[in-house]
């Protein structure tokens, strides 16, 4: 090992170890203080025991399919003892001065391991290289078991990588090179703020450990982002209605309608004006409305799907009616607000009011959740009834313990990552508007999740005809005749394409999907300026997935410009687009304005909601 791992040749003088020793001393108390704070959380809700449970059985199965299969137990046996061998060899060469090349190397985008001494120092790389062939083993052999049905198979693979990551010597101090760096620099300072800030995050969090990813204090919805000018004309006990002020002298005559998600605050689609899809939109002609949601709390547990939709959408085309004078109105929707948005368009089918929208875009949205991906995990009817049995105690899913979940979905770049910078290093994040969006959680109401859980996730019954009833009628995607834009992102891990693409031939009306590069966020919020990711468009919609992408173009730069050019060229937006109507103000017509966007509901916290005072 080199000289900077080492403590000076004369040793610590006094005054060094006196530092030490308080600094020892303030870890010791923090630690103490973690630990009761620990304590007081320990007992799991029913939502976290039914998941450890399910855990729990994942790894007896494939412990049982490994028993199963001597051949594979020998192989796996035989491949510890190999790699150890290699190591060891390689180990005794590196200390005999010859240089060596490492036998395993992290993947492609595996930043854990980007500080040089995973590579220059042979301690730390042999830790790095016995970490890595440990997790390419674990890999391979859990895709190697055999006996085992395909939602235990997929459970203990995603349970699997988490174990697999949280052992990663990047996660301990003294086996984290940086950290290590860090704490002889500071005499263990960066100890003493990280485990005070581990306790500052526990206390803010719901279940689990809500990482603080940003610096909260650096942004202001309202101020610095969701800034777009626009007015709230319209609220009610579940949303307010925002319209947006126009930027140009004429307007397309239908307006548009956006339909966010509410498991998550509207503005991801609002964050700065170089990447807000809201303003892109005004800056294009279109009159937008947006619903933004209340962030609910235990008064609202008793309202449903059926409830969203009334109250949102419906009453939303209503308000517009009386702001604008027009009758029917494009609607443009994103990820769980899609999917109340296909209900909506088909009840209204039902309901003979289909004319009421001219055309629907569906951004990120399941309606077939054939294949819901890792979060399925934890999705199935054990988990689900622990689910429904915490929301029934409280009357509401806290948005913070939905969030832990997601991040886990993307455990090292959305948990560990943090969870190193900050309680190991002890460093400040820094100011990243998407992450404050991302951590400025909503809840959801009992009535409505546990129903969307059970109905959408767990039973599919969406795309069955009659297979959802809101309000006492059966709906039937299959019905819907207005014009449908279905857009996906390549590398969604939420909303993952070869499930959504389904959605797309459901309607009876015309239908449009497009394949959009990166992820949830970044595939959807994809200005044209910035010229990323690219998308894939064909004309054609066979029966598979697979199909589509065969037979797709690739195109270079931003979906956006190819949904205005359908949206416009095909009359949606307009019937005759030279006769383009003066632009709509806030206020102009039926409706008054209530207050300047983006209103108090998208603002509300939940420690707000929930009465707590934060950290």
């Amino acid at each position: 090992m080199s000289a900077e791992w080492e403590l000076p040749p004369h040793g610590l003088s006094q005054e060094e170890l006196d530092a030490w020793n308080a600094q020892l001393k303030d870890i010791g108390e923090q630690y103490q203080g973690l630990m009761q704070d620990l304590l007081s959380r320990i007992a799991p809700s029913e939502a976290a025991d039914s998941v450890y449970s399910d855990m729990r059985e994942s790894f007896e199965a494939g412990a049982q399919s490994l028993m199963q299969n001597p051949t594979l137990l020998w192989q796996t046996q035989a491949r510890l003892l190999q790699d150890q061998w290699l190591l060891w060899q390689q180990g005794m060469r590196a200390m005999a001065g010859e240089e060596v090349s490492p036998l395993v190397t992290p993947e492609k985008g595996d930043r854990r391991f980007k500080d040089e001494a995973w590579t220059r120092e042979p301690h730390f790389m042999a830790i790095m290289q016995q970490y890595l062939l440990f997790s390419q083993m674990v890999d391979e052999l859990v895709d190697s078991l055999s006996g085992m049905d395909e939602t235990h198979k997929r459970n203990l693979a995603f349970y699997a990588r988490q174990v697999v990551n949280a052992m990663s010597p990047t996660n301990f101090v003294s086996t984290n090179p940086e950290v290590m760096r860090r704490t002889l620099e500071t005499k263990g300072q960066n100890l003493v703020e990280g485990l005070e800030r581990l306790r500052e995050d526990l206390a803010n969090s719901a279940e689990g450990i809500n990482v603080r990813m940003t610096d909260r204090s650096a942004f202001g919805v309202g101020e610095n982002i969701a800034v777009t000018p626009g007015a709230v004309v319209y609220e009610n006990e579940l949303m307010q209605l925002i319209q947006y002020t126009p930027t140009t002298e004429k307007t397309y005559k239908t307006p548009l309608l956006v339909v966010p998600p509410w498991i998550n605050k509207y503005y991801v689609l609002d964050l700065r004006q170089d990447n807000s899809m809201m303003k892109w939109l005004v800056d294009q002609g279109h009159t937008v409305f947006l619903i933004s949601w209340r962030n609910p709390g235990p008064e609202q547990r008793d309202i449903t799907w059926a409830d969203y939709m009334q109250l949102g959408p419906i009453t939303a085309m209503e308000a517009i009616e009386k702001a604008c004078g027009e009758k029917s109105v494009n609607l443009l929707s994103y990820c769980v607000g899609g999917t109340l948005t296909a209900s909506t368009v088909a009840y209204l089918t039902s309901t003979r009011r289909g004319r009421k929208v001219k055309s629907v875009t569906y951004m990120a949205t399941l309606q077939d959740f054939r294949d819901p991906g890792d979060i399925g995990v934890f999705l199935n009817e054990r988990v689900v009834e622990g689910i429904e049995e915490n929301m029934q105690l409280k009357g509401y899913l806290d948005g913070r313990s939905m969030a832990y979940t997601f991040n886990l979905l993307r455990e090292n770049d959305l948990f560990w990552s943090f969870y190193i910078n900050n309680y190991l290093k002890g460093e400040t994040p820094a100011a990243f508007d998407l992450l404050y969006w991302n951590t400025d959680g909503t809840n959801l109401p009992a009535g409505t999740h546990a129903w969307y859980l059970r109905h959408m996730y767990l039973e599919n019954k969406l795309v069955e005809p009659g297979g959802i009833e809101l309000d006492g009628v059966k709906i039937d995607l299959r019905k819907i005749s207005a014009p449908s834009y279905f857009v996906s992102a390549k590398e969604d891990h939420i909303a993952k394409w070869n499930s959504s693409y389904y959605g797309a031939l459901l309607p009876k009306g015309p239908a449009t999907f497009v394949l959009g590069g990166s992820g949830h966020i970044a595939g959807i919020v994809n200005p044209p300026h910035k010229q990323k990711y690219g998308y894939w468009t064909n004309d054609q919609l066979p029966e598979s997935h697979d199909a589509w992408f065969e037979g797709a173009t690739f195109n270079e730069g931003s979906w956006w410009p190819h949904w205005q050019a359908w949206i416009t060229e095909n009359g949606y937006a307009d019937p005759d687009p030279k006769k383009m109507v003066a632009a709509r103000q806030p206020g102009e017509g039926e409706l008054s304005v209530i207050e300047p966007a983006p209103g108090r509901y998208v603002k509300t916290t939940i420690p707000e909601v929930l009465g707590e005072t934060p950290e």
